[in-house]
């Protein structure tokens, strides 16, 4: 089955590099280092002598979630060096973002997933270890992680239902990849005991390394800043929308006479950024963007502010009074509601959270956190919470409790990865 699946990507190679031409149109990005995802690496700083740990995050959220461990790798070994791979142009801007300033750092797209070049990308590097974030198992990976004595450890693991009755459908597939893990650190019970019928033989809880990100200085003095240009208004942030989502809020907006409330959208996706302001037009909203706004206030006319930055996530949470995780008002699974917690932000999900199900029932059994079933229900609870100082304060309190007492998972994680490290 592993043949015919290499096979599959060699035949499906023409398309896929066809893909990346025409996805860089709206995000150039993808027309970037191309080499790489087809296993050459001339263009990465490497000196292939200095010992080295790998870090794969497939893309933005990922790469967020995986900054506490990597900052505790580099300090646990100040002789390696560390390379982060990613699968989106997205995730490398976010790992440039927070690492560019860090020489250790080393950055790559993973090639895709045939033996060939995954081998030769382990012949250039030579990891003293592999490190997988989340959901990521790729069986040629695995494969050839084996063939060359590479440890690897599945970390911050999810797996949802869904996800696993996918993966048993093949399981000469994924059930052998994940044989082939030295380790497994899942997020929560119900992730553990997924991951282990899909035949992972050495799985622990751990918890989230998300709970461990600390809101950067520097990410807070910047809410600050938007915070005084918005002004007096109460701010509604919408962040890590999806497509779909968008124009359910902006009707429902129309729906409700508040001129007061200032609407934040912030797409998750860059290359929607401008499909998002022509739907903002579109609807006679007057619009302001992050990219032109510059310092200035916001005229009071202003109905919608579009986050369309890359990296300023914290900011946007910092600067806002309540906020809504998108993905969860379709059924797409949700986003990280974490980050607004961890500023002390109320937090709006809507109904499909399946992808972080443990920590969205949590943040609500919390007080922190709220389910909304519509966009119509979101403004409802938006408006209601935005006119209670008191109610909103007190609950931004609890969500920000929430999240620093599930802290802790980066150094139960590293207890694991030591003795794997060579």
């Amino acid at each position: 089955m592993r043949l015919i699946y290499s096979l599959a990507w060699w035949f499906a190679l023409p398309p896929v590099l066809l893909r990346l031409f025409v996805r860089g149109r709206k995000e150039p990005g993808y027309r970037l280092h191309i080499a790489e995802r087809l296993g050459f690496y001339g263009g990465v700083p490497y000196d292939g002598k200095t010992p080295l740990l790998w870090v794969h995050a497939v893309s933005v959220g990922e790469t967020r979630a995986a900054q506490p461990l990597i900052d505790a790798l580099l300090a646990a070994y100040p002789t390696h060096q560390l390379l982060l791979t990613h699968m989106t142009p997205t995730g490398r801007a976010t790992g440039k973002d927070l690492f560019g300033k860090q020489p250790r750092v080393l950055q790559s797209f993973l090639p895709y997933d045939t033996g060939w070049m995954v081998g030769r990308f382990l012949r250039a590097f030579q990891p003293r270890i592999c490190v997988l974030m989340e959901t990521e198992v790729w069986p040629n990976v695995m494969a050839q992680c084996t063939r060359y004595d590479v440890p690897v450890a599945l970390v911050n693991a999810r797996l949802s239902e869904r996800s696993l009755k996918k993966a048993l459908k093949f399981p000469s597939l994924f059930v052998e990849a994940a044989a082939a893990m030295s380790c497994v650190a899942a997020q929560t019970e119900s992730d553990a005991q997924r991951v282990k019928q899909l035949g992972a033989p050495d799985v622990h809880v751990t918890g989230s390394i998300k709970f461990d990100v600390t809101p950067p200085a520097e990410m807070l003095q910047r809410g600050a800043l938007l915070r005084a240009q918005f002004g007096q208004r109460k701010v509604l942030a919408c962040a890590n929308t999806r497509d779909g989502e968008e124009t359910l809020i902006l009707d429902a907006l129309l729906a409700v006479n508040r001129p007061d409330i200032l609407l934040m959208i912030v797409p998750r996706h860059p290359q929607r950024f401008d499909d998002v302001a022509q739907m903002v037009r579109a609807r006679g909203l007057s619009l302001a963007r992050r990219s032109t706004a510059g310092n200035t206030s916001l005229d009071a006319d202003v109905r919608v502010f579009l986050g369309d930055s890359m990296g300023e996530m914290f900011a946007y949470y910092s600067a806002c009074d309540l906020a809504f995780v998108g993905g969860s008002l379709l059924p797409l699974g949700g986003h990280n509601l974490i980050e607004a917690s961890a500023v002390g932000k109320p937090v709006l999900v809507g109904p499909h959270t399946f992808n972080f199900a443990d920590a969205a029932e949590n943040a609500i059994a919390a007080g922190g956190a709220i389910r909304v079933a519509n966009a119509a229900s979101l403004w409802q609870q938006a408006i209601r919470l935005l006119d209670d100082d008191a109610a909103r304060h007190v609950m931004g309190l609890k969500a920000q409790h929430f999240a620093q007492q599930h802290g802790g998972a980066t150094r139960r994680t590293m207890s694991l990865l030591m003795p794997l490290i060579k």
